[in-house]
């Protein structure tokens, strides 16, 4: 696949249709090993609710690729949804990902009990557990599911939204500072920066 269709910021002033509000996410979709061990961890040890398993024999650009996609509802009615797409499977696809490096999605609970019970019963079915760290706007612990994905289990700190509305008021600056301080790197690796001149 062409990087030909990447979303880009280059022409952002003509865009004069205003956005509207986005109510958050549906789902977020990432690729699984398989259907069935996808669905043990995430439905029988991480207790979500199993809403969908779709099967396809074409992809949505009409191709012959079958494929499920599956779909497991979290409290908030929001869904984590995974791809089990045979036929390009291989195993360095199924490699540990760094959650900074890569990517990683947090879920979130309620109380400091409700960690401590996942920390708890990730144990008890044998996944290593790291944490709880205290991020100072939460508290999280970090894990990997079967496919190498980087999941995380966050609890709010009770100063949370007081943390996040100060942090969020320096926001413009900080992104500013950063990228004065980055610009030089990213010149050296990315072609965008390269491009963008």
């Amino acid at each position: 696949m062409s990087n030909e269709m990447l979303g880009t910021v280059a022409h952002i002033n003509d865009a004069k249709t205003a956005a509207p509000k986005i109510k958050g996410f549906h789902h977020i979709a990432y690729r699984c090993r398989d259907a069935e061990e996808t669905k043990k961890f995430y439905v029988d040890l991480l207790g979500l609710k199993p809403s969908a398993a779709l099967a396809f024999d074409r992809d949505p650009g009409g191709q012959d690729r079958p494929f499920m996609h599956l779909f497991f509802e979290m409290g908030d009615g929001n869904f984590i949804a995974f791809f089990d797409e045979p036929t390009s499977a291989s195993d360095d696809v199924f490699q540990m990902k760094d959650g900074i490096k890569d990517y990683h999605f947090a879920f979130e609970v309620e109380t400091k009990d409700e960690l401590d019970a996942f920390i708890k019963r990730l144990g008890e079915a044998k996944v290593p557990v790291f944490g709880p760290i205290n991020h100072h706007f939460c508290h999280s612990v970090y894990f990997f599911d079967p496919n190498g994905l980087a999941c995380e289990i966050t609890l709010k700190d009770e100063k949370h939204d007081e943390i996040m509305a100060e942090e969020g008021s320096r926001a413009e600056a900080a992104i500013k500072a950063w990228t004065a301080k980055t610009k030089a790197i990213k010149e050296a690796k990315l072609k965008f920066f390269q491009a963008a001149d």
